[in-house]
């Protein structure tokens, strides 16, 4: 007697990091088709966003969030719901769904399907890209926590973004000139100049490069950047630097280019630890505040940020520039390329292809 298998209900795959260390530890494994419990929905996931958080956890640098060996990276994800468990009665199956913050903690996101709770899922409007469901939060989110929740910016602030060809930079910029800010965005690499000014979504109404350039003379070189900001600001400083690097010399000079009562907010993990002198803060009445996008879990303005980022997207006001797309087998390409640190914008992973 033979028997026809239904294939929908077999072979789905996820990445698990069998031990710290480079790609070749990125492995790609089957498992069964997942079932809901009461109050929990399947989602099949159709687009995963990539973070410097995954090449961290991967290395076993951000073990905060990981955990130990072996675990499955990724802390976002959105996709379709494929099940729905019982008692379930605001979602449905067919619906477009994007994982709340919380949603991937211990579990990660790097697999073709995952099991939440109901009430950890977002319905999307119908404008949102596919693309786009598993690639917002982390670039909008953080940034909106920080300069609106928290920082409470306002018109006519000047707002400075290092690392201004990063997703979470990029949609910074976005956020903050809604809000009616100025905007000033910082890159190493001059070939980003170029390609930002021609980027609509980056929102810059400045772009300064911070390291000098071998192939013109014009640009500023790595002892005079931080002149062109201040020559910016007309001698002011900068009311608000949001940064995922601050260290070293570029946070000795990010200090002195704060305005009086100014903020430098660090979100980031990427500079390496460094001795900085940070007295011109006594006399700025200026402050260096750590932004983690988790602080906003479980508060009234997590839904509130959700439902704006999901409106000025569907209404193609924040625009999200994609770096490129890999499949679930391709992650360790998909890793290697991102670790290059030439791209702009955001890769996604597309479980399902």
């Amino acid at each position: 007697m033979a028997i026809r298998l239904d294939r929908t209900q077999l072979e789905k795959t996820r990445i698990v990091v069998r031990a710290f260390g480079g790609v070749e530890n990125l492995e790609c494994e089957p498992f069964g088709a997942l079932r809901p419990s009461a109050g929990e929905v399947v989602i099949d996931l159709v687009s995963v966003g990539m973070n410097q958080a995954d090449l961290m956890a991967r290395r076993g640098e951000y073990r905060l969030s990981s955990g130990e060996a072996p675990f499955t990276p990724g802390i976002e994800g959105g996709g379709i719901i494929s099940a729905v468990g019982e008692g379930v009665q605001d979602r449905m199956v067919g619906q477009r769904v994007i994982l709340t913050l919380g949603a991937p903690a211990g579990k990660g996101t790097y697999c073709s399907q995952f099991v939440a709770a109901a009430e950890e899922t977002v319905p999307v409007p119908d404008a949102v890209p596919d693309d786009l469901l598993g690639a917002l939060w982390l670039p909008f989110l953080t940034a909106w926590g920080a300069l609106v929740w928290r920082q409470q910016i306002k018109p006519g602030q000047v707002v400075m973004l290092p690392a201004a060809s990063s997703s979470v930079a990029i949609a910074a910029s976005q956020i903050a000139k809604q809000y009616g800010a100025i905007t000033i965005g910082t890159t190493t690499n001059p070939k980003k100049v170029e390609a930002l000014t021609a980027l609509e979504a980056a929102q810059y109404d400045y772009l300064v490069l911070t390291k000098a350039s071998d192939q013109s003379t014009e640009q500023p070189n790595e002892q005079s950047w931080w002149r062109s900001v201040k020559k910016i600001t007309g001698g002011k400083g900068v009311d608000v630097i949001f940064d995922p690097v601050a260290a070293g010399d570029f946070l000795h000079h990010e200090i002195r280019l704060l305005a009086r009562g100014g903020t430098l907010w660090v979100y980031g993990l990427l500079g390496k630890p460094d001795v900085v002198d940070v007295s011109p803060l006594i006399r700025k009445d200026a402050a260096i505040r750590g932004w983690l996008l988790n602080v906003i879990t479980g508060t009234p303005a997590e839904h509130e940020g959700y439902q704006h980022i999901l409106e000025k997207i569907a209404s193609g006001i924040y625009r999200l520039p994609i770096a490129g797309t890999f499949t679930l087998k391709q992650v360790q390409q998909a890793h290697q390329t991102m670790e290059l640190g030439q791209h702009i914008g955001k890769f996604i992973l597309k479980p399902q292809e």
